[in-house]
């Protein structure tokens, strides 16, 4: 009896898993244990196991898809049997929300309702109106629907909506079958044309050519052409042209896509405000070099600026309960305790673990697990439940040689202070002027849940802790 492959349950917070990698494919035989696929969830990436020897018979998504946890993604069992029942797209499984990055979040569950206006609530893309071209499609393209059966239930959907005949798409799935990425790259190579001539070609006998006049070669209505009359002026327009071997298109997908979706929301659903200051980073400076100078059996020769400026955030904090605090429907949740996230910059994009309980950590315990946790996100080892918890964020860009900058919110949270490189600063000192090293600093509040006093109060009370950190370590 056929094995079915679930999407598995990673940590308590996960709700989806993106497919990076099938490892196998349609008809591959596979043994248990053996690695099926990759998933990624919003920051880490795992590997997803056969529960079962026997062959592949068939994968329900397609990488790049969003899938729940606990929802079927593949079949394993012996070749021939029929499976059609584990398919969470088929009409006899339930359906499920399987989107797809970029331009497929609109899966079998999030089509049209019967009125063609309304979409699912599930949906994050609106899907636009089909212009006056794809409409003159339509016909022949219900016509090739219904006869052509080699084609996804995802790719049929989106060529549906936009209107494109399959007539000559070649598919790139198994057996040649016509997957979403084949109607994506379909789109993608269509004139890029402006609304108007768009509307255009759906009212006269008219062509696109190639290229056109626009901006990255975009069709305007004067680039129009009569059907059958070669382009005019080819040498005059190509003064003008950017053709596009002189580009890359580089779909937003993934654990790219994810950022991206994040950022965004932080800024249209928090009133953020950043407050910019410095602090004096000679006692720092001096506490870095004696660990660096200390004998080796005490093991602080590998403590960092950064991980001196987290213990300095875990000190503070605690006198300022206001800070430490998420703001979900209406409510402001003050912690007890502090989970620090820090940002992680890897390969795959940004990350941030999160330490648990930091004012009750000592300095070298905090150093070694921001360290554990920056190398586990490296190598792609972290686990979910270790991203995800935080109540307060520190973005630190300082060895990058930036002075300042503006920290995006991770909401819920209410703040995240950004910590930028260490440059000398104009300082009177007993009617003379000296140059001091100073540490920049940049904190982003949601002005919602903070007033910008407190949060002064709060990057100032900090700034002392750094000015000061010999007497912080023995508090």
């Amino acid at each position: 009896m056929a094995s079915p492959v679930l999407m598995p349950k990673q940590g308590q917070t996960v709700e989806s898993c993106i497919i990076v990698s099938w490892k196998k494919k349609k008809g591959d035989a596979i043994k248990e244990g053996e690695t099926l696929c990759e998933v990624e969830t919003d920051k880490a990436v795992m590997e997803v196991v056969s529960p079962a020897s026997g062959t592949v018979l068939d994968l329900f998504a397609e990488e790049g898809d969003v899938v729940p946890v606990l929802v079927n993604i593949a079949a394993i069992g012996s070749a021939g049997e029929d499976v059609s029942s584990m398919n969470p797209n088929s009409n006899s499984g339930s359906k499920v929300d399987v989107s797809a990055s970029p331009a497929s979040k609109n899966s079998d569950v999030n089509t049209s309702k019967s009125n063609g206006t309304s979409h699912s609530q599930n949906s994050s893309d609106s899907v636009s109106p089909p212009s006056a071209q794809s409409q003159n499609h339509s016909t022949a393209s219900t016509e090739n629907f219904s006869a052509n059966n080699g084609i996804s239930p995802r790719a049929k959907n989106l060529a549906q909506q936009k209107g494109l005949p399959l007539d000559g798409i070649a598919g790139s799935g198994p057996e040649g079958r016509i997957i979403e990425r084949d109607i994506q790259a379909q789109l993608e190579s269509q004139a890029n044309l402006s609304p108007s001539a768009k509307a255009a070609l759906g009212t006269g006998d008219l062509r696109a050519p190639a290229y056109g006049s626009g901006v990255g070669a975009r069709i305007m209505t004067g680039d129009l052409q009569t059907a059958g009359v070669t382009e005019k002026n080819p040498g005059q327009a190509s003064a003008f042209i950017q053709t596009p071997d002189e580009f890359e298109t580089i779909p937003v997908k993934g654990i790219r896509k994810l950022i991206a979706d994040r950022m965004l929301q932080s800024l249209q659903t928090t009133a953020q405000l950043t407050l910019n200051a410095s602090a004096d980073a000679r006692a720092l400076q001096t506490a870095r070099k004696q660990f660096k100078d200390s004998a080796e059996s005490l093991g602080l020769r590998k403590i960092t600026l950064n991980d001196m400026v987290l213990f300095a955030v875990s000190r503070t904090l605690p006198r300022f309960p206001m800070m430490n605090a998420l703001y979900e429907s209406g409510n402001i949740k003050q912690y007890r305790n502090i989970h620090l996230g820090f940002a992680v910059d890897t390969p795959r994009g940004l990350m941030v673990p999160v330490i648990r309980n930091v004012q009750n950590r000592t300095l070298l315990n905090l150093s070694h697990e921001a360290k554990r946790l920056a190398e586990a996100c490296m190598k792609g080892s972290v686990s979910p439940d270790e991203l995800n918890g935080g109540t307060f964020t520190i973005s630190n860009l300082g060895n990058l040689g930036i002075e300042s900058f503006t920290p995006v919110l991770n909401p819920p949270q209410v703040g995240i202070l950004g910590i930028g490189s260490i440059s000398l600063k104009a300082v009177e000192v007993n009617d003379e002027v000296q140059f001091v090293p100073h540490l920049g600093l940049s904190l982003t509040i949601n002005h919602q849940v903070v007033d910008g006093a407190p949060a002064a109060q709060f990057l100032k009370s900090f700034s002392d802790a750094v000015a000061e950190f010999g007497t912080l370590m023995a508090i």
